[in-house]
């Protein structure tokens, strides 16, 4: 467990599966307040219940990234209750595969929305605080996918290519706020389970099923760029399953 001077007021979209929850269960144990949004609030409640009974910080609030509104509300409403936002993890995103030739439109359109503007308006929404406060740290959930181009993630990689470019620009402006992009490989998660083309959606799920890594393993870095001094600002952390080569 952190000591209370080390405690942090962290927020963390997407929360409500996968590396967001794995996330909030790691980061509650070590001891920091974790506020969760997601759209299923039903799932938050669950896990913030369950954060509470094992002895851990948490509360949540309804968020949709894709809406700068709700994003602003809910980064609000944390500063309100707890009077900072110490962390801001950009996590929330979605994956529908597909060739392009499919004209899945509305598919890309979704995920520029969550995995590129859901970033920016978390950006927009916290970064001011943190700036007032001459403090802070932004972590961008990217993917190994903003590294090399797939067939049928072209749209996809497009927006974790997106995600990693901001984020590095983001750092290079900042001195006082850290900024972190941590990209996954295949990881144990919902993300292969909804969208895109039906066979290349079974597909994308068995690989992550036979070569994913724990969302756990995701959280353990997360955690680890966070418990750094504020003096060291861990920028980019690429991970994969030691199976998935």
């Amino acid at each position: 467990m952190a000591d209370s001077t080390d405690s942090k007021i962290i927020l963390i979209t997407g929360a409500s599966s996968g590396i967001g929850a794995a996330t909030a269960r790691r980061l509650a144990a070590d001891g920091h307040h974790v506020v969760l949004g997601a759209r299923r609030v039903d799932r938050l409640a669950a896990l913030v219940d369950e954060l509470r009974a094992a002895g851990g910080a948490a509360d949540h609030h309804e968020l949709d990234v894709t809406s700068r509104d709700s994003m602003l509300s809910f980064v609000k409403a944390a500063h309100d209750r707890h009077g900072r936002v110490d962390v801001l993890i950009n996590n929330a995103g979605v994956m529908a595969l597909s060739t392009l030739d499919a004209l899945r439109v509305h598919e890309w359109e979704q995920m520029v929305e969550v995995n590129l503007l859901g970033t920016l308006y978390g950006i927009a929404a916290a970064l001011p605080l943190m700036r007032a406060r001459g403090t802070g740290h932004i972590i961008n959930i990217g993917s190994t996918a903003a590294y090399r181009v797939d067939a049928t993630a072209a749209v996809y990689c497009a927006t974790k290519y997106a995600v990693r470019a901001l984020t590095e620009g983001l750092r290079q402006e900042s001195r006082d706020v850290r900024v972190t992009l941590v990209s996954p490989g295949y990881t144990h998660s919902e993300l292969t389970e909804h969208g895109g083309s039906p066979e290349v959606r079974a597909a994308a799920h068995a690989a992550a099923q036979e070569l994913g890594m724990p969302a756990s393993a995701v959280a353990d870095a997360i955690a680890y760029a966070i418990a750094q001094p504020d003096s060291v600002d861990v920028n980019d952390i690429t991970m994969r399953s030691t199976v998935q080569g």
